[in-house]
């Protein structure tokens, strides 16, 4: 007699050991339909958790026997299931896959019974707004054979950990991706440090459009301007041309010029904007599973704009006892989870103090409001100007915290910033003199003038755009 999937996983639940060790947390009562199958599980599993072996048929067959509300048929239907039982010779591997894909399978299915109950209004507890975490959940369900790193036996795994190329955000500027190691990895939290007005959202606007370039889709989420501000310096940035010339440009030329974009990328931009200090990591973990679900879109970063207006999950407001140092730790260390749990990087910004404003050589004491930021970013880098760099179109970076690489390398450098184009660029290696790896506390006294960009005249170079 042929035994189903469901008959395979029970017979070997008593008779493997180490199959039942694996599968048992992933399995539940509700998967199995026909009742006497579900009364001989639920006793194994039960028997299991409390005494940590397997069970013998006999146990078993007395905890089914001291049943109370069972039918004698059932009763019956159980006790003979249970005779039956005996040693398989199974591939263990086959097993565990095919239990994984049960698992799932019924996962799925109750998922969508719960959805229909949900809809047709008969669960007085949930609402619609439960519908995609309940599918999520179920289409995540995974055996992970993970309990840890033994450091003597999995040496060989770490070797090649440590030969493996990582998965990285590449930057379009040469010293952001000497700094980093060739870009932003995976689980980080990135922060950019400056004062009002500096060029903070000017940098992640500017990231954003390259990465997009890239082939990478992009979230940006905004709680400091408009989505479509956020859209029109990316705008500008990638067509090349100013605000008044974007504002001034024909409806046709617009349109070839989004569609030139849409030709050189594969990504894909998302803007979001949400009310100042009203979101936190929560909604944006909701705004990414919606956008899986509803476009398809799974991003390769997130810009967050920025940090200390967004909200804490775990803290209400900032009233009470709660003090600032707290609060921002909180946050930080939300989006931060938030990147380990999308496995992909975040960017954002915060702002310096009042000393830090009008200081040339910004530090880690000068992050606004809390100190436990600097603590909780992986790399940190403060973005630095004055009237004379203004001048010659240029800002300057200086290395604050950094877990990819040694921070004292090109601790300072300088690259090019055109605040009417929205954009940075690289500069001429002899405009770093003085400034990479002096050591100096003060911004350099001679900077050399930047590498030109592209000049021309109003729209005449918008046939042949430039990405």
């Amino acid at each position: 007699m042929n035994q189903t999937i469901e008959q395979t996983i029970i017979n070997n639940l008593i008779t493997n050991e180490q199959f039942s060790r694996k599968v048992i947390p992933f399995l539940k009562s509700e998967y199995f339909s026909i009742f006497y199958e579900r009364i001989v599980f639920e006793e194994i599993q039960n028997y299991i958790l409390k005494y940590k072996t397997i069970p013998t048929n006999e146990s078993i067959a007395i905890e089914i026997d001291n049943r109370k509300s069972i039918s004698e048929e059932d009763y019956q239907n159980a006790i003979k299931f249970l005779n039956d039982i005996e040693k398989t010779d199974i591939d263990n591997e086959w097993l565990v896959d095919t239990a994984e894909k049960f698992c799932k399978d019924k996962a799925v299915y109750h998922a969508v019974l719960s959805g229909i109950q949900i809809i047709d209004g008969k669960d007085k507890n949930r609402t619609a707004d439960a519908i995609p975490d309940i599918l999520t959940n179920a289409l995540s369900v995974s055996f992970d054979s993970s309990v840890g790193h033994d450091y003597i036996e999995d040496g060989e795994n770490r070797y090649d950990f440590y030969h493996k190329k990582e998965k990285r955000i590449q930057f379009d500027l040469d010293y952001f991706n000497r700094i980093t190691k060739g870009g932003l990895p995976s689980k980080s939290l990135n922060i950019a440090i400056a004062g009002t007005g500096v060029g903070k959202s000017l940098f992640m606007c500017h990231v954003a459009a390259s990465t997009l370039m890239q082939g990478k889709n992009v979230l940006y989420i905004t709680m400091e301007m408009a989505e479509e501000r956020i859209a029109e310096r990316i705008d500008v940035n990638l067509m090349d041309i100013t605000m008044d010339e974007l504002h001034d440009l024909p409806k046709q030329m617009f349109d070839t010029s989004i569609e030139k974009l849409r030709k050189k990328t594969e990504g894909k931009l998302i803007i979001k904007e949400y009310p100042t200090a009203s979101a936190h990591s929560g909604h944006f973990r909701a705004l990414l599973k919606e956008l899986s679900i509803k476009k398809n879109f799974k991003p390769d970063i997130i810009f967050i704009d920025y940090l200390n207006i967004c909200a804490s999950s775990r803290m209400k407001g900032m009233g009470g006892s709660i003090n600032s140092y707290s609060y921002i730790k909180a946050i930080a260390e939300e989006l931060r989870g938030l990147a380990v749990e999308f496995d992909l990087p975040i960017v954002s910004a915060t702002q310096t103090t009042r000393t830090g404003f009008v200081s040339s050589d910004i530090g880690l004491e000068d992050t606004s409001e809390s100190f436990g930021l600097p603590a909780t970013a992986d790399f940190m880098f403060a973005l630095i100007s004055n009237e004379d760099l203004e001048e010659l179109g240029q800002i300057i970076v200086k290395q604050l915290k950094n877990r990819y690489n040694d921070p004292n390398t090109n601790k300072r450098f300088v690259v090019g910033i055109n605040r009417a184009k929205m954009k940075l660029y690289d500069v001429e290696e002899n405009a770093q003199s003085g400034i990479v790896d002096n050591g100096q506390k003060g911004i350099a006294e001679k900077v050399e003038k930047p590498m030109t960009t592209n000049k021309f005249d109003k729209f005449s170079n918008l046939t042949d755009i430039k990405i």
